[in-house]
């Protein structure tokens, strides 16, 4: 390993969480007016991740008053305080560059249901090995419901009079 390699490892974050596009996160930037710092926080989807190591990006895109503000900020770079995933957004492509056609309710993303850590964490739903025999070989626990009738069958009958 060179001496520049070196150097860009030790300036990585390890508190930086896994950004996938569809997410939704909130990014704390430092920004500095004048002799004054502040965080300022930029909240929207993940439209792109780019690079890797120390020069990994990633771009966030929101609306904001009517307009599409797109901004691309370094993981590793200092002005980043902080990065936090809101949601999880289920998608299938790793640039989402048609949400900036996108407006309104079909700008949104579905939630990604459960991350592949807690499926493996889960335990396995029982097969047919496991429920009781009497299930297994057929019978039913309760009576079978009875037949839907024909519309014909559930006609009320003429009135008399």
């Amino acid at each position: 390993m060179n001496v520049i390699d070196l150097l860009e490892r030790e300036q990585l974050k390890t508190d930086v969480p896994e950004l996938r596009p569809g997410d939704t996160v909130r990014a704390h930037v430092r920004v500095v007016e004048g002799t004054r710092e502040r965080i300022q926080v930029f909240e929207g989807v993940v439209i792109g991740v780019a690079g890797g190591g120390s020069r990994r990006t990633f771009t966030v895109r929101r609306i904001t008053h009517g307009v599409g503000v797109e901004r691309t900020f370094l993981v590793h770079s200092p002005r980043i305080a902080s990065i936090e995933v809101v949601r999880h957004g289920e998608v299938r492509r790793a640039k989402l560059y048609y949400l900036r056609t996108k407006v309104g309710k079909r700008a949104r993303l579905r939630e990604r249901r459960e991350t592949p850590a807690r499926a493996a964490a889960a335990p396995p739903t029982p097969g047919p090995a496991a429920r009781p025999r009497a299930i297994a070989a057929g019978a039913t626990a309760a009576p079978a419901a009875p037949a839907a009738a024909t519309p014909a069958e559930r006609a009320d009958p003429p009135a008399e009079g």
